[in-house]
């Protein structure tokens, strides 16, 4: 169980069409949510491929599995980049994996469904563009209030990164899947003020980092982050955006 990952991973599920037996390909895969529910379901007659970017996180994996499913390999590789000699795959999965398709993450999906058979399912899921909005917004009118201009600009191109439900939608529909869904569910996330908000595990990683990312000076940064995080009220509540999109391959006729 991880408080971030497995919300997104039910997402996931709901959406799945799993059975035993099928080879699947599971994407920007972590510390394995849910790639270990996944081989249980398929069986040793099916096939799982876990492939993460990250070594750390692939040997965190690996450590968890230990001579488990068998089934079950974790792979250190970028699904930006799949070796051209891999199989054909019934399902492709990812959870919390969009974001990391950038910079062309439209051309990387086309590259990712290239390994998907005729008659196979794609589901991924991300948070959408309109997650934790609340925070954002606070942030930007703290670094107006500061006289920021390059930073805001800099936490605008961020935000705007963030990729919405009918781009995502775009995208499959560009790649004439069939049976397409796209489905947001709000996810709200409860923290502290102060450091408890600052150095949360959910909203730090990958969201508050790219706010402080948008300063030269870090003390600055904290400084303006620091009463960012002691206004929690005008925040609150906290959504986060839970976005599954699924798509069918069409079968060769």
């Amino acid at each position: 169980h991880d408080y971030w990952s497995t919300p997104f991973a039910e997402s996931l599920l709901q959406h799945l069409d799993l059975r035993s037996g099928l080879r699947i390909l599971d994407v920007a895969s972590g510390h394995g949510i849910p790639a270990f529910y996944l081989a249980e379901q398929v069986g040793p007659t099916g096939e799982v491929l876990a492939i993460d970017v990250s070594a750390g996180q692939v040997a965190r994996a690996r450590a968890i599995q230990g001579s488990q499913l068998p089934w079950l390999q974790f792979a250190c590789a970028d699904m930006r980049s799949l070796p051209p000699d891999l199989p054909t795959i019934d399902r492709i999965t990812g959870n919390l994996s969009v974001m990391f398709l950038r910079p062309n993450r439209f051309e990387a999906m086309r590259g990712v469904i290239d390994h998907l058979a005729p008659g196979g399912q794609v589901v991924l899921t991300f948070p959408s563009l309109g997650t934790f909005d609340s925070i954002w917004r606070r942030i930007d009118q703290e670094m107006g209030r500061h006289g920021l201009v390059i930073e805001r600009e800099r936490l605008a191109a961020h935000v705007a990164e963030r990729p919405s439900a009918a781009e995502a939608r775009g995208w499959l529909e560009r790649l004439e899947l069939e049976r397409i869904a796209v489905v947001e569910q709000p996810l709200e996330v409860v923290s502290g003020s102060g450091q408890r908000f600052l150095r949360h595990p959910l909203l730090r990683g990958g969201f508050l980092d790219d706010a402080y990312e948008c300063f030269e000076d870090q003390r600055l940064a904290e400084e303006v982050m620091t009463r960012v995080s002691l206004d929690l009220e005008s925040m609150t509540p906290l959504i986060a955006q839970r976005c599954a999109i699924s798509g069918w391959k069409r079968s060769v006729s």
